[in-house]
This record gives C-alpha cells, structure tokens and sequence, in this order.
C-alpha cells in the first residue's frame, strides 16, 4: 500500500514509541468492527479492500521509517503536565496544545475528512489507529519524560521503559491471540456496552488522563516485582482497549 495522505498531513518530530503495540492496535479494532452496524461495515470493508480494518489498524506505525510518507508524526500522543484540573485538561485540548503532541487535532481534522471524502482510504485507516491511540494512557502521559519514555523501567530482568510496558508488554503477559483477545473483552466487560456507548468524548478523556496520573503515582512506590505490577494494571490495560473499540465503533457508525 503506497498511497500518500492527500486530504491529511502532519509533520512533525518523534518523540515516542509507538502506541498500543500491534496486538493492542489489532485487539481494539476488532472490538469495533464487532460492534459496527451493517452499512459501516459494509462501506469500511468495500473501501478498505482484502487487507481489512484489524490488519491495518497497525499501518501508521508501520510507515514510520518508510522513506514515501513522512516518517514521525506528533499525532499520535497528546502528552499533557501532570496535576491539572479537569477544566484545565479539556480547556487545553480545546485549544489544541502547542507542545506534546497533536492527537486531538489529528483526530478532529481526520474526522472531517471522512466525512467530506467517505471513501478516503489512508484517512480512514489512520482515523482508526489514532483513536486508539486516545485510550492509551501513555499517549496523554507527562511532557516532562516524553511520555514515560524517560522513565526507565525493569521487566523481567529487562531493561525498558514505562512507555513500552503500558503499549505492549501487559497485554503480552496474557498470552492471547488479538482475536482471543478480543473475545475475551467482549465477555468480560460486554455487559457494560451500554454504558460505555454512552460515554462522552471528555467523560473519557478524564479517565484517561487520571488514570495515567495513577500510573505514575503507583510507579513511585512500586517494589519492582513485574508479577505484581502486571496482576495490579492488567484490567485497567483492558478496560481501556475494550472502551475504546465501543467508542471508535460508535464514531465510524455515525460517519458512515
């Protein structure tokens, strides 16, 4: 797949990982083609082709160092200061930061592309990828550390960073495949759909943001143990993938 973003573009300077790693990526976007209606799914899988929407949840990634597209993207985090107040958090988002990232604008210019050109292919696709991104919590993490990437992190007698931990390394620990993975979010937390439709864009972006602000607290007195700290974080890691392919889900049926 070779085509260039004609309708959307970003440059920008990386500062981060990737994301959620590729299995989260895979995990997220099989929740919501589980949960688009007939017409959405439909219309993203005519323009989506062979390859499909759980496949290429993962390209933005993928094209990072390839030499055709631009090769980093401020787009897929939004880091913010720690400490802030709720109204602090939304009001900055509102305004589009100037600094940490560009996410939110990413997302909003991205939806009214689709919603000019339905059948925007690279839109779409990246439309996908970064509205998971929204729900990692180490994409609205702390300016100072880039993210948790400055925080550096011991897994399993591995050297890492709390960044990574977060994107791959406890969905990793379960040992599913994306698609169990996936089942098993619908029958964990399938009971609560109803709920999490009705979840607004800040309502969830609060959670997010406290959420990581959680993270870090818990971090500052963790005893270094990874069982420990996979066994206190691997439903939060879940809520959140499963939240955010109800709520992407929800986005692409009203687009489409």
């Amino acid at each position: 797949m070779k085509r260039l973003l004609t309708l959307f573009s970003i440059i920008c300077i990386v500062l981060e990982t990737f994301a959620w790693g590729p299995k989260g990526h895979r995990i997220v976007a099989q929740v919501a083609y589980d949960y688009l209606d007939h017409g959405a799914r439909k219309h993203i899988d005519k323009v989506l082709g062979k390859e499909g929407m759980i496949y290429l949840s993962t390209w933005p990634d993928e094209i990072k160092s390839d030499t055709i597209y631009p090769t980093s993207f401020t787009c897929h985090y939004q880091d913010l200061a720690g400490g802030m107040t709720d109204a602090e958090v939304v009001a900055t988002l509102t305004d589009y930061p100037k600094e940490g990232g560009e996410l939110w604008m990413a997302l909003d210019s991205l939806e009214v592309v689709l919603k000019k050109d339905k059948y925007c292919h690279d839109a779409l696709v990246f439309y996908v990828h970064l509205y998971a991104d929204r729900f990692c919590p180490m994409h609205v993490a702390h300016l100072d550390d880039q993210g948790g990437n400055a925080v550096r992190f011991k897994w399993f007698g591995q050297n890492t960073n709390l960044h990574s931990v977060w994107d791959s390394k406890i969905i990793e620990s379960k040992g599913f495949s994306y698609s169990e993975y996936a089942k098993y979010l619908h029958n964990m937390y399938g009971y609560n759909y109803k709920h999490f439709v009705k979840m607004t864009e800040e309502e969830t972006l609060l959670h997010t943001y406290h959420l990581t602000d959680d993270i870090y607290n818990y971090h500052s007195t963790w005893s270094g143990n990874a069982y420990h700290y996979t066994y206190h974080w691997i439903e939060a890691v879940e809520y959140q993938m499963y939240l955010a392919g109800v709520q992407l889900a929800e986005m692409l049926n009203k687009i489409f």
